[in-house]
């Protein structure tokens, strides 16, 4: 299983030191096939270590540059930083990245060498149209994204389930992930309102492959009942 932890825009770099030391102490208690990544926000990105991949949420496509407010790979390189979210509907939404935009920094990355975990998810209106609706809906996002990149694992994260409480049923996210599967095939994740509650039941689909959560990675606690909830 793969456990990803995306603090969006919430901590520091003094409280996320705190995090990942706690972190550290119990890690080494995981099933050793298990994959830890953390996503802190660009401010709280320094030279952690352990048994776990820090990646970023974002950066710019570009090597440095003119780029007002962005990051590039020459700033990334001082913390070897090699994996990135890419696509996350809240960028996609709220700041606006097009599918070609996104797909543009896909090649970047990929091109780089990047671990890339891409998101795609789908909206509450394209939801209620039905499964067929949705699958058309997120198939679209991998427009000009090469899905035969082997480093890139896919984060399916439903907006209407992001920060809302309400998480996809069982069955919707068994039927969503089969039928990804059946046209991409990389490793696939589960986000939106994961949480100690639920996470034995969205673990134990078999097309399931891990988590991508927000909400319940901020405390290092909750994020670590998911890691170890089978034990």
């Amino acid at each position: 299983m793969i456990y990803a932890g995306n603090f969006k825009t919430n901590h520091t770099r003094f409280s996320t030191r705190e995090y990942i030391n706690k972190l550290n102490l119990k890690l080494k208690d995981k099933n050793p096939e298990d994959k830890i990544y953390i996503f802190p926000p660009l401010t709280a990105i320094d030279n952690y270590s352990g048994n776990f991949t820090i990646g970023v949420q974002n950066a710019y496509p570009i090597q440095n540059g003119a780029f007002t407010g962005e990051v590039g790979i020459e700033q990334l390189d001082e913390f070897n930083i090699k994996t990135i979210l890419i696509g996350h509907s809240e960028r996609r939404e709220i700041l606006g990245e097009s599918q070609e935009f996104v797909a543009k920094k896909f090649a970047f990355f990929q091109k780089m060498g990047f671990e890339i975990i891409y998101c795609i998810g789908e909206s509450l209106e394209i939801r209620e149209q039905g499964e067929d609706a949705v699958i058309e809906y997120l198939l679209a996002q991998f427009e000009g994204i090469d899905t035969d990149y082997n480093n890139f694992v896919v984060a399916y994260e439903p907006i209407w389930a992001i920060g809302t409480g309400r998480s996809a049923t069982t069955k919707e996210i068994e039927q969503t992930h089969n039928a990804l599967k059946k046209r991409v095939n990389r490793p696939i994740l589960y986000g939106g309102s994961v949480k100690g509650e639920n996470i034995a039941e969205i673990a134990s689909i078999d097309s399931v492959d891990g988590v991508l959560v927000g909400g319940a990675s901020l405390k290092v606690d909750s994020f670590l009942e998911l890691v170890f909830h089978q034990k």
